[in-house]
Parts: structure tokens; sequence; C-alpha cells
């Protein structure tokens, strides 16, 4: 079925009216609004998607990198099925959760012990909380316009602009309003892949800082890889500290069997994970060295992190996530980081057919769009150089795809699910052609 987006007569307009009334912007996830009114998803099969109306889309954004395998993939529909009709939740542990840490722990040397928790944002928290507890230190530091959740401190320049965002330095500017100021302060700013900014930043700082948080592939940094002499500071910084170096992998833990980390060939402290390792459902997990993993332990009495949740390592979780990762196996992994690479290539080729400059960036099965030749390397250079021209021909190129079948994020994320065929990825460059040529005519770029 063919239904033009936006239509004010459609079944989603009229739901979006709906949801108005009941939740503040109709939504309680600011991710779902696609002006002027939501898309709503009647159901999904495979990599494809259709919404309310009917209408069919190839879908590249897989919930933010969530279902790896897919919409609705047959082991997992069957595991939970069978297990729903059990038990869905209790306040008696279960051997799933046992299965899962066992299937997880065993993709990396890296993963000596687990616990899960019901978000990724909420395994950044607790990794931040057993960081400090492990240190007796107070302040953590990231990297400037890298995502990390919803926590407080992880948010810390989350989006700055060059208003705020130091004109000498870094400054730790707060993403939410009203974030206090004793949180910011225990927040020290880096820039991601600038090795000697970094090292001069953190040798500041000696003695207070109990981790640095590191994401190695960061989408809002181009999704480029972290440098192998960025990566040197940060291990130089911990054995001269014993700083901890903490890792989140919520998002790119797709992209290797063990991780980015694994890709990368470095070693965290703890890392911090989610998404693909639920099976589409809500998880959450901090992984990493034993030692450190400790501060968790209450068999001994209280915990130095008395770490809970009602609905952590709920047995639906723990079976949709253990049949998952159990089939996104080494092969899998490959076979997807190549299907990524075919897809780079062929979105280049389509954007340099259709004579508009651009570049592809991102690793394994994940592709970024971006609209300039300028180089790209860190957070602000994404900032300055994509601002203008890369938000005008994006915001027309997200509508243009999904009229096109193509459901891509609206600000240039792909990923890829595993029952993707080449033939997904020349429709969906053909698409990215076609409607670049449109756009181009209405610009008069």
């Amino acid at each position: 079925m063919n239904v033009a987006f936006p239509d004010p007569s459609s079944q989603s307009a009229r739901l979006h009216e709906r949801a108005c009334k009941v939740m503040p912007g109709g939504n309680t996830r600011n991710q779902t609004f696609v002006p002027p009114h939501h898309l709503y998803a009647s159901y999904g099969d495979g990599c494809r998607i259709w919404d309310v109306d009917g209408v069919e889309r190839i879908d590249f954004v897989n919930n933010y990198t969530v279902t790896i395998l897919g919409h609705s993939p047959a082991p997992v529909v069957s595991a939970v099925r069978d297990q729903i009709g059990k038990l869905t939740c209790s306040v008696m542990a279960t051997e799933a959760e046992i299965e899962l840490a066992e299937t997880i722990c065993a993709r990396s040397p890296n993963f000596e012990q687990i616990r899960f928790m019901n978000t990724g944002s909420e395994a950044v928290m607790q990794m931040i909380k057993a960081a400090r507890a492990y240190t007796n230190r107070p302040k953590i530091a990231k990297c400037e316009g890298v995502y990390h959740g919803s926590y407080d401190y992880a948010e810390v320049s989350l989006d700055p602009d060059p208003q705020n965002w130091g004109r000498t330095g870094y400054q730790s500017v707060g993403f939410s309003r009203g974030v206090p100021d004793s949180v910011l302060d225990d927040v020290v700013v880096l820039p991601f892949n600038h090795a000697d900014a970094t090292r001069e930043i953190l040798e500041r700082h000696d003695g207070n800082i109990a981790a640095v948080l590191i994401d190695l592939v960061p989408s809002r940094c181009a999704g480029l890889p972290a440098s192998p002499a960025f990566l040197k500071v940060l291990d130089d910084y911990r054995s001269a500290t014993d700083t901890l170096v903490i890792c989140d992998e919520v998002v790119s833990f797709r992209m290797d069997y063990g991780g980015a980390q694994t890709m990368l060939g470095f070693k965290p402290d703890l890392s911090s994970l989610g998404k693909i390792i639920g099976g589409g459902l809500p998880i959450g997990a901090v992984t990493g060295r034993a030692e450190v993993m400790d501060v968790f332990d209450s068999a001994k009495g209280r915990a130095p992190v008395p770490q809970s949740g009602t609905f952590t390592a709920n047995p639906l979780s723990m079976v949709a996530g253990a049949v998952t990762m159990k089939n996104f196996d080494a092969s899998a992994v490959a076979r997807l980081n190549a299907l990524g690479d075919y897809g780079r290539a062929r979105l280049r080729r389509a954007l340099d057919d259709a004579g508009i400059v651009a570049q592809v960036t991102g690793e394994a099965s994940m592709m970024l769009l971006n609209f300039t030749d300028e180089p790209l390397s860190d957070y602000r250079s994404v900032f300055r150089e994509t601002t203008d021209r890369h938000h005008q021909v994006m915001n027309r190129l997200f509508y243009a795809l999904l009229n096109r079948g193509i459901l891509i994020s609206n600000w240039g994320l792909a990923c890829l699910s595993t029952p993707m065929e080449q033939d997904d990825l020349d429709k969906f460059a053909q698409a990215v052609h076609d409607s670049i040529a449109e756009i181009k005519l209405e610009l008069g770029l």
C-alpha cells in the first residue's frame, strides 16, 4: 500500500492526535516522533516493518540497533512463547539468568563476570557507580558529544555548541535543564581521538578520576573508531594512576563476536551491554574483571554497590537474549559485517552518481550519511561540518526515503539485521540515489 507521509487523514495521524491528549508530545520516547506526527508500527517480519496504514518499509533503524535478528525471529518467538507460559517474573532466581550470563561471558576473555539490569542507561549508571566504589574516587572522564544514556553524569556535554563548549578547552555542559553544578564538577570532558589533548587533560586530574568512560565507535563522532594513539593514552593513564577504563558497548557490541573492544584489541576494566543481548526485550548488563565486579557481591553482607531491580534478569529477557546470542554467532557477525562493507560501498557509489558531496562512515554493520566533504574526526568536526547543509539535505532525504519504502534514522544512521541480503542494500542505495536527485532539484544544489 502506498500512503505518503505525512498524511493528515492517515491512521497514524489520528493515533497521534489521540496520544497527545494523554502524553506530553504524544509519546513517552522522544525518538519516535517524526514531525508532524508519529508513525505507528503495526507489525514486523524479518528486516521489514509495516505501519498501521499498511505501508511496508525495509527497516534500517532496527529500534536503534536492537533487533539484530530482525523482527519476530522464529527462534526468539518460540523461546519467549514457551517461557511466558511458565513464568514472566519472580522474586526467585532462574536458570535462564545463568544461561545468558554463561553465553555472554564466553564471547570474550574480558567478560569474567556479569550483572544484568533493565536498560543500557541503567547499565552505564551502575558501571559508573561500580568504578567509584572500587576506586573510592568521585570523578569520571568522558568524551564530548558521546551518548551514554540518561544518567546525569553520563549526559554531561552530550550536545554542547560553540556558545558553551569552551573556546580554549572542553567545558562540562549540562544536558537537561537544571543539572546541578555538583554534577558538572565531577565530570571531566575529553576530545575523542585527540590523543595529546586528552593526555594533557587527564594529567591535570591525577588522583581523583574513578574511570574514563569510552564508546569505542561513537555514532555522534561520525561512527569512527577510536584510534590506537587515543587508546594508548587511556591505557597509559590507567597504568599510571590505577584509574579504570570503562567501555560503553551498548551499541557497539554488535560489531564483533566480543564487541568493538575485540575488534580494536582493547581491554577495558568494565563494559556495559544492552540492546542486542536482550533479543528485542528490555535489558542491560555490566561485565568485566571479577575483581572490580566484586563491588556488586552481597553474599558477604551489604555490597559496596547494592544493585537490584524488580524486573532485573526477568526470564523473558533472559531466554530471548540467550537465543539471540547463540544465533548471532561468529559466522553471523562476519556475514553481517561484510554486508556492511558492501552497503557502505553501494551508498558511496549511489551518492557519487547522484552528484552530491557526501561521506558514508561507520564500521561493521552500521553506516552513517554525512553531507560534507570536510574531514570528520570528533564531535566538534561533525557539529561544524554537518550543521547547515547536512541537516537541510538529511531532513529532506529522511522523508523521501520513507516514501520509497526505506526507514533510517532522521539524522543519517542506518544499521543492518541478519535477515538482510545484498538486494536490500541495493534497494536502499537506489532509493538514496533517486531521492537525492529529487532533493537537488528542490534545493537547487
